[in-house]
């Protein structure tokens, strides 16, 4: 199994390189691409610093902030170019565990996408305000709902996918920029019989920096599940 995290970023000056740090201690063999969207504050040239210091580290310099889901997709396509095995899903602000990675590759073994779920027996969040608790609860329900799913965690974004899986995707029509990404990429996976799985995982809220999540990114994700719930319907 040879396999590469990806780690978009936008803004986490303050938290990367301890990011980072934390996952070599965890995993000192891993390979590491940052993808970062020309933070203003600084991350890109940090990215930089860190990848000099570590042959292991990669840096992918986009030119402008174009949403979560094409910094992965361009991630995904450079792994298959440089013949990884299995791509890695991880936050850089510290929310993923790297102390929880060993328990999803186990898994990566014998399942095309592993997802690291917050929401099955086991799984834990922490330091989360109710009414983001809430948000996250109802949102998987409903996606899951409109994709007739059993899964858990739609919207995870601490995952690990084979690149077998990833060249059979219609990467290139993705619609979704923000945390819809995660339930697409999964709808697509199950339409290409995916053989997927759900492992409990520990989240922890990030202790400095801004969140991502938007109202907009919250709409984009109910919109196009709607949407996709109702193209199934159209197709049975």
């Amino acid at each position: 199994m040879k396999a590469v995290v990806l780690m978009p970023t936008y803004n986490e000056l303050d938290v990367l390189e301890h990011s980072v740090e934390q996952l070599f201690l965890a995993m000192p063999e891993t390979h590491l691409t940052i993808i970062d969207d020309n933070s203003p504050d600084g991350t890109g040239e940090l990215a930089d610093r860190l990848a000099s210091k570590n042959r292991q580290i990669s840096v992918i310099h986009r030119p402008a902030k174009k949403g979560l889901g094409l910094a992965y997709v361009e991630g995904f396509r450079w792994a298959i170019d440089r013949g990884f095995t299995h791509v890695v899903q991880m936050d850089s602000d510290g929310s993923h565990r790297p102390s929880d990675l060993p328990e999803l590759f186990e898994m990566a073994a014998t399942h095309d996408l592993v997802i690291g779920s917050r929401w099955v027996a086991g799984g834990e969040v922490k330091n989360w305000p109710a009414l983001r608790m809430f948000i996250s609860r109802i949102g998987n329900r409903y996606a899951a709902l409109m994709l007739s799913s059993k899964l858990k965690d739609l919207t995870a974004g601490f995952r690990i996918y084979s690149t077998e899986l990833l060249a059979k995707l219609p990467l290139s029509g993705m619609r979704a920029h923000g945390y819809g990404f995660q339930v697409e990429m999964t709808l697509r996976a199950s339409e290409a019989g995916a053989k997927i799985v759900e492992v409990p995982i520990h989240f922890v809220e990030r202790e400095s920096g801004k969140s991502k999540m938007t109202l907009g990114i919250v709409l984009e994700a109910f919109l196009l599940c709607t949407r996709w719930g109702i193209a199934r319907l159209f197709r049975r």
